[in-house]
């Protein structure tokens, strides 16, 4: 079996493509509904995207963590703070790029805090932050604990954060309006740096529901460890039964989670937005399904063509591809192309991006969400170039 673990490169990148595919339609308006968000309650497919990259973020801090824990705890300190404290600030600085923007027909810079609107300023938290924060946490439960206590220690972040928010939530704790964290976002980022996409302020990947999130990650290390220390030999024809073995237990494990999580959804709703120990659960036994079935086809099998290849050069440049999606339309917009005039006779402008979406993309047959879709395929495809010609070159991006 190759050392990368081929099937977890296939994973990564298939999870970095569909972050991708899912947060650049050619309209937020027109989306298929698996390309949609749960409204609350509920997991649609593009729910599964965030929990099963920080499952791979586990998966990859099973082949790291064997080294830090050899190289001392001075080491292990500097490079995870290190490794954190730089995810975080480009999420926060890719928030504020491009630091400017276009009004009335100048540009004006984006201030922290808006002058002229106290609760509007630049959004702290993000995808990005909570996968430095997830992990980073992650890390030192790891490196500190035992497995056992690690395990232990993900149960209790489970069940405690079901307990307060029953404790300190509203009438329906599990509401928008119900659920606690959001006082405590309020209380110490400020509604300004704040979400503020459901209307109101309210923070998707806020402080407290970041601890569940952590779990993701533990849950993505063990699997990790697992195939660390028992998946040798799958692709060797002397260990079919050892290779059985493996996949078998990896399935049953994800059965148990996903039957586990729809239980406890009956009581505590599986819902991404304040991301519920039930959701964790579900997504996690889904993300082993999906992780077993790939080291069944691709190491066991050996079954690797143009398909495995295609996300594979998405797992070997996540973090980088995933900025670069951010940054390319950010920069883009900058750029205005004059469309015309309003009833006023006010000139209209359009960014690259949105002429080639409204002049190209939306002009397909069939309902607009056919356009948007295909829009978002060419956008994936263009960064998949990136990363291909990245990966020929062998020019890998590490944070």
């Amino acid at each position: 079996m190759s050392q990368r673990y081929y099937s977890l490169d296939v994973f990564r990148g298939a999870t970095v493509a569909l972050m991708i595919l899912v947060n650049n339609p050619g309209s937020w308006s027109y989306a298929f509904s698996p390309l949609k968000h749960a409204p609350w309650h509920g997991c649609t497919a593009t729910d599964l995207v965030f929990p099963f990259f920080l499952f791979a973020v586990g998966n990859a801090m099973a082949f790291v963590m064997p080294r830090l824990m050899d190289a001392g705890t001075h080491i292990f300190w500097r490079k995870i703070v290190k490794r954190t404290i730089l995810i975080f600030l480009i999420g926060l600085l890719l928030n504020w790029y491009p630091f400017v923007q276009w009004t009335d027909e100048i540009l004006v810079f984006k201030y922290w805090v808006n002058p002229t609107d106290a609760e509007s300023g630049i959004r702290i938290f993000g995808v990005l932050q909570r996968i430095a924060l997830c992990y980073g946490i992650a890390s030192i439960i790891v490196y500190f604990l035992k497995p056992k206590s690690v395990i232990i220690v993900s149960g209790l972040i489970l069940l405690i954060y079901w307990f307060v928010c029953v404790l300190f939530g509203g009438v329906d704790p599990y509401s928008l309006k119900g659920w606690f964290g959001t006082a405590i976002d309020e209380k110490i980022l400020g509604i300004a740096h704040m979400y503020k996409g459901e209307g109101v302020a309210f923070e998707p990947e806020g402080i407290i529901s970041t601890f569940t999130a952590v779990v993701q990650v533990i849950i993505g290390y063990l699997v990790g460890n697992y195939i660390v220390k028992y998946g040798k030999g799958f692709a060797s024809g002397k260990e079919k039964q050892h290779t059985y073995r493996v996949i078998s237990t990896l399935a049953v494990v994800a059965a148990l989670l996903t039957l586990a999580g729809l239980t406890w959804g009956l009581v505590f709703p599986i819902n991404k937005k304040i991301w519920t120990s039930s959701y964790v659960l579900y997504t996690s036994g889904l993300a082993i399904t999906t992780l077993s079935v790939l080291i069944w086809f691709i190491e066991a099998k050996q079954m690797k063509n143009g398909f495995t290849k295609f996300f594979d050069v998405f797992g070997k440049n996540p973090l980088f591809i995933f900025v670069m999606s951010a940054l390319i339309p950010k920069t883009l917009s900058l750029i205005r192309i004059n469309n015309g005039q309003n009833a006023e006779g006010k000139i209209l402008y359009t960014s690259p991006l949105r002429w080639f979406y409204t002049e190209v993309c939306a002009k397909f047959p069939g309902p607009p969400e056919v356009g948007s879709f295909i829009y978002a395929i060419c956008f994936l495809t263009s960064l998949w170039l990136i990363c291909y010609i990245m990966d020929k070159r062998n020019i890998y991006v590490k944070v």
